[in-house]
């Protein structure tokens, strides 16, 4: 990653690359559906869905998954990936998200597609609100969803700040281009880098 984001860095000026950080893995493994797909699945993610619950295997597969949310934070809450005209922020939003669930507790499966792996528009819907609401909240004070099964309510840009916040250095460094030109730059290559990184 750090790789990809220093070639960005280098190669495309005028650029916030949104990085999402990684959601728990262990929930996953109650979603299933008797697909060709989820059946692929037990083959294609063994490490995550076939561990019993209480075993070795599993915990160590969730203390990799924290290491790594950890890892993604100590590499973006640097200045490394900043420059005056270049930010990377990390959005937190799916950090502690539990899955959709149905009233009786079971995983909402109209939020998966087929696979048991990616999401349906629908799960798209509720994953693009929470990229949109943290695009607009500055760091340490952004949402994080609990759980998917309350719909996320979108948020307005709040009047006093109705830009995307980056680093508070970058801001700084930022100052002497204009307000408007910053922004319409910065929301086209936001929207387009989100949308290739989501691919």
């Amino acid at each position: 990653m750090a790789t990809s984001l220093e070639m960005l860095m280098n190669e495309v000026p005028r650029m916030i690359v949104n990085v999402v950080q990684i959601l728990p893995m262990e929930t996953l493994r109650e979603v299933q559906k008797p697909t060709p797909g989820c059946l692929l699945q037990r083959s294609f993610c063994s490490c995550l869905v076939k561990p019993a619950s209480d075993s070795a295997e599993l915990k160590e597969l969730i203390d990799i998954n924290l290491q790594f949310q950890k890892a993604l934070e100590q590499l973006l809450r640097t200045d490394r990936f900043f420059k005056s005209d270049f930010a990377v922020v990390l959005q937190p939003f799916l950090k502690h998200a539990d899955p959709p669930r149905l009233p009786n507790g079971k995983i909402d499966m109209s939020f998966f597609t087929p696979d048991c792996f990616h999401f349906t528009i629908k799960g798209h819907e509720e994953l693009a609100k929470g990229l949109w609401n943290n695009m607009f909240q500055p760091e340490g004070e952004k949402f994080m969803v609990e759980s998917f099964s309350t719909p996320i309510q979108l948020m307005c840009p709040p009047p006093d700040h109705p830009y995307i916040y980056t680093k508070p250095s970058a801001v700084r460094s930022d100052a002497s281009v204009p307000a408007g030109a910053r922004l319409t730059a910065l929301l086209f290559r936001s929207a387009l880098v989100s949308f290739l990184f989501s691919c």
